[in-house]
């Protein structure tokens, strides 16, 4: 594999953003506080190659191996992290047309995990196919006072037109692994409740 990342003492820093290279940055710029974690997939839609993760600590699944044979010594389960809520999730629409990385074009992309501070932050400019640019800058966190908390800072910034802008914060609670042997579910939801600002999903 060819070498995309800078190092420097704090930071691991991707300038310049290859669909090719986007699972392993997912991996590498991995925000965790000890009760959760979570891979650093995109907060906007993105229909390319991705694996999803949100994680709690502790919360596993005994996943029965599936093998065509088999020899002494193989175990008959592996214990799986189980993939917890998407709690990232939001979609933006400019004049109806979605943002998604994977189609449009895509200037200035930057992504950093600032390793000192604990917190993982992108940069960069989106170019739709009829010309129109728009600035985002993201940055995320998981608390170490309060571990159960997650924290995205969303910024949007039209470059060169005014528009309507559509915008929906979700969490997604119906979620499975995706190397699960035999396709599980590993969630049942009880309740959904919305306070204000606040979204929950025990």
């Amino acid at each position: 594999m060819k070498k995309y990342i800078k190092v420097d003492e704090w930071k691991i820093i991707e300038e310049g953003f290859d669909p090719n290279n986007h699972k392993v940055s997912e991996s590498l710029f991995s925000l965790g506080n000890g009760h959760m974690g979570q891979r650093a997939n995109f907060e906007e839609t993105y229909t390319g190659e991705t694996l999803q993760g949100s994680y709690m600590a502790g919360v596993y699944y005994p996943d029965k191996t599936r093998v065509g044979w088999w020899k002494i010594g193989y175990p008959e389960y592996f214990a799986k992290v189980i993939n917890s809520t998407h709690w990232i999730g939001l979609r933006l629409l400019f004049d109806g047309e979605e943002l998604d990385l994977a189609r449009v074009h895509v200037k200035h992309f930057t992504r950093i995990l600032n390793m000192r501070e604990g917190y993982l932050e992108r940069n960069f400019i989106a170019q739709f196919s009829d010309g129109r640019e728009i600035e985002v800058s993201a940055i995320r966190f998981l608390s170490i006072v309060r571990p159960e908390i997650g924290v995205i800072s969303y910024s949007i910034k039209p470059l060169n037109f005014s528009g309507n802008l559509t915008l929906f914060l979700f969490l997604d609670g119906d979620v499975k692994n995706q190397d699960a042997n035999y396709d599980e579910k590993f969630w049942d939801e009880s309740k959904r409740t919305i306070v204000r600002t606040k979204q929950f999903l025990p």
